[in-house]
């Protein structure tokens, strides 16, 4: 991977990390502050709505700062608001630094997208996305376990010192290695605004949240499924994480190299893939030997389709891109929460192995999207028929 690929895919692990690795440290987190496990857990919804509000707001107004002096100015508030964190002397001072630290996330990783591309070969794009994605899957599979382990020996406010320092480095490596934009960004937020207006944009938008809410709803709840219906222990469960931690990684891959040969079609196929395996997995799920092959499957399936949609983005909001793909990725995050949301429904009245199901219905619906969007597409390439005069002339110089 070129360095600077490298020092990006740095900056999205640091930022990823800080975001998942709440979850291994709360109960250090609660007993510290004083609070409930339930309250502690907050800092995770805290960081979310930071994320789908800060997203629209900060790429508008930051739209004329040049893309490189503006990645780095928002990694310094990302690090400010980890330092903040782990000086928290409140339960508030630590929400408030969270929701900071997460103002800047999507337009960060949207201008780190948008960076990345101009640094590849046309055609590219979906490599670069995944190349600079991969940051978000390493953090699971290496991140959390390492923040939460350092949050075990040292206390939860070291996890947030070891986030800062990563994040602080990688930020002076794309100082010293990422070139600034061959072109500075033209028209401000009014351009990046026109741009969402673009149908295919919206259609993009969309298919993310209707792709990505069946991932959420059940990734949620995949605990209890292997727990309660396969009949895993906790601690094989821990290792079942790794393994979809690393299915994440192949799939990520993969599906920006599939991206580069054919966005579309690709996409397609793979939401096809992930809501196969959606509707499969509450079936075998009291198979154990199965069900570990399908954590693997379903890791890859759900982060394969990332790069294709941010793509989509990508060529949909061509010459404006950054606040579409903020505002992509803040759609991550509320497909997240919805999915939640529908899984939970789906507990309390039909139990945890229709929760799969009720996945895969959502993400059929991003698929059925997908396949409208394709053929519309094929509809405005293909050649105009011709006229008789034309078919006349063309037999005549024959």
């Amino acid at each position: 991977m070129p360095i600077p690929l490298f020092a990006l895919m740095l900056c999205v692990f640091g930022v990823g990390t800080s975001e998942y690795v709440v979850a291994g440290i709360l109960p250090g987190i609660a007993d510290d502050l004083g609070v409930g496990i339930s309250a502690a857990g907050l800092l995770v919804t805290a960081y979310a709505m930071g994320v789908v509000i800060g997203g629209p707001i900060v790429t508008l107004t930051t739209g004329r700062v040049p893309r490189k002096t503006l990645l780095l100015l928002l990694m310094g508030v990302f690090i400010l608001g980890n330092v903040v964190a782990a000086l928290a002397p409140t339960y508030w001072v630590a929400v408030v630094a969270r929701v900071f630290a997460a103002l800047i996330h999507s337009t960060f990783v949207a201008v780190g997208i948008t960076l990345a591309v101009a640094m590849v070969p046309e055609g590219k794009a979906g490599s670069a996305v995944a190349r600079v994605s991969l940051g978000l899957n390493l953090a699971t599979v290496l991140g959390v376990p390492l923040g939460t382990f350092i949050g075990e020996r040292h206390g939860w406010r070291a996890t947030f010192w070891a986030v800062a320092a990563i994040t602080a480095g990688a930020t002076l490596l794309v100082a010293a290695v990422v070139r600034p934009a061959a072109t500075a960004p033209d028209g401000g937020g009014v351009a990046e605004l026109r741009v969402l207006g673009v149908r295919r944009v919206r259609m993009a938008i969309l298919m993310t949240v209707l792709g990505s809410a069946g991932f959420g709803t059940v990734f949620t709840y995949i605990s209890p499924l292997l727990t309660d219906v396969t009949g895993f222990s906790e601690n094989a469960v821990a290792v079942l994480l790794i393994v979809f931690g690393v299915g994440s990684v192949v799939g990520t891959i993969l599906g920006g190299r599939l991206a580069d040969r054919s966005l579309m079609p690709s996409l397609c196929l793979l939401l096809a893939a992930l809501t196969l395996i959606l509707v499969l997995f509450g079936a075998i799920a009291p198979v154990r030997w199965v069900t570990a092959v399908a954590v693997f499957v379903f890791g890859a399936a759900s982060f394969s389709i990332i790069p294709g949609l941010q793509a989509r983005i990508l060529s949909a909001a061509a010459g404006a891109p950054t606040l579409a793909l903020a505002v992509n990725i803040s759609a991550f995050q509320l497909a997240n929460a919805g999915g939640s949301w529908l899984g939970g429904v789906v507990l309390d009245n039909a139990g945890l192995r229709w929760i799969a199901l009720a996945g895969a219905c959502v993400t059929l619906c991003g698929l059925a999207l997908g396949i409208g969007e394709l053929l519309r597409d094929r509809r405005v390439e293909a050649p105009a028929p011709a006229t008789e005069a034309s078919q006349a002339t063309e037999a005549r110089a024959n």
